[in-house]
């Protein structure tokens, strides 16, 4: 066997001590290079995000003014189009291209924040199941299991209707049926954590259970909870497209992708981009958040790391 063999390769040795060296910015950023999916993912979602933010300054015309003589006009390229009306102009003569641009708005805001209530309940109710275990875990996987016999869909639209749609019930509810994904996801990382040594140690020398849990437990398992929140987003949008179609979700004045898909459906026959250009609009969001979402799954996810290795 030779010296060469028994030390390793140089050239190999010399790239993980560049590795190591390099920031974690820079690690990231070179990371992300090397997905194409990823990049995509992230420049999709920059700019939607982006339009979302800046909506007033990218707006040709104000979303909800009505423009009778334009009442449906067709896109630039189609005949009969105009340049003022680059996606053309719905059912009451509004620009489609700002209505989009405000839609995009209360899509994010719903993804977002419903995200972020069903991941504080599931994130918490996941640590104490896991980490305490016996008396309390029964009782919470027992609730786990019964917000899982009911479906969602249903919960949701039983509750709106009931309460009435609005923003904000609309994310409340949404983050109240959709916990337990979280809530079953950081109990099983947490299971296997609590064992490690380190856990063990803290336990040894006294250390108190909130201090394990917030120092040592939940730095460990929010990596997992980044990826599948990242991928929760994409299906929230998705869920309040069609809530808002059937009309128990964002409520008018507002301005979202699903209202606009569901004044469109009426004037498919004759003017098919009414809704035409909110569905590609939700699509194309939506992808970009996969994408990005199935990168950071590859970068965090330590199983898929050693695959790859």
């Amino acid at each position: 066997m030779s010296t060469s063999t028994l030390q390793g390769d140089p050239s190999q040795h010399r790239a993980n001590m560049d590795m190591k060296k390099t920031s974690p910015v820079k690690r990231w950023i070179n990371l992300l290079l090397k997905s194409k999916t990823g990049t995509a993912g992230l420049l999709i979602v920059l700019l939607v995000v982006n339009v979302a933010i800046f909506a007033e300054q990218l707006a040709p015309h104000d979303p909800n003014q009505i423009y009778p003589p334009f009442i449906h006009t067709p896109p630039i390229w189609l005949e009969g189009g105009t340049s003022e009306y680059i996606l053309g102009t719905d059912h009451l003569g509004r620009d489609l291209l700002s209505r989009i641009i405000f839609g995009s708005r209360i899509s994010l805001l719903v993804g977002i924040c419903a995200v972020i209530v069903a991941g504080f309940i599931g994130v918490t109710l996941g640590l104490i199941a896991g980490y305490f275990g016996k008396f309390l875990d029964n009782i919470l996987m027992r609730l786990v299991d019964a917000f899982l016999a009911i479906p969602n869909i249903l919960f949701i639209l039983v509750v709106l209707t009931v309460v009435g749609p609005g923003i904000w019930t609309l994310i409340f509810v949404i983050g109240v049926t959709n916990w337990v994904i979280y809530a079953r996801l950081i109990r099983g990382e947490v299971l296997s954590i609590k064992e490690r040594d380190f856990v063990k140690a803290s336990r040894s020398i006294g250390t108190p259970n909130f201090l394990i849990i917030i120092k040592h437990i939940l730095p460990n398992v929010i990596s997992s909870f980044i990826v599948v929140s990242t991928l929760s987003v994409a299906t929230t949008i998705i869920l309040e497209a069609s809530l808002s179609f059937l009309g128990l979700g964002i409520q008018p004045p507002n301005i979202s992708w699903g209202i606009m898909l569901d004044t469109g459906r009426n004037y498919l026959a004759t003017s098919w981009w009414i809704a035409t250009f909110p569905g590609i609009a939700i699509t194309v969001t939506v992808l970009g958040i996969i994408f990005l979402g199935d990168w950071l799954r590859d970068v965090l996810d330590p199983r898929l790391q050693g695959r790859k290795s």
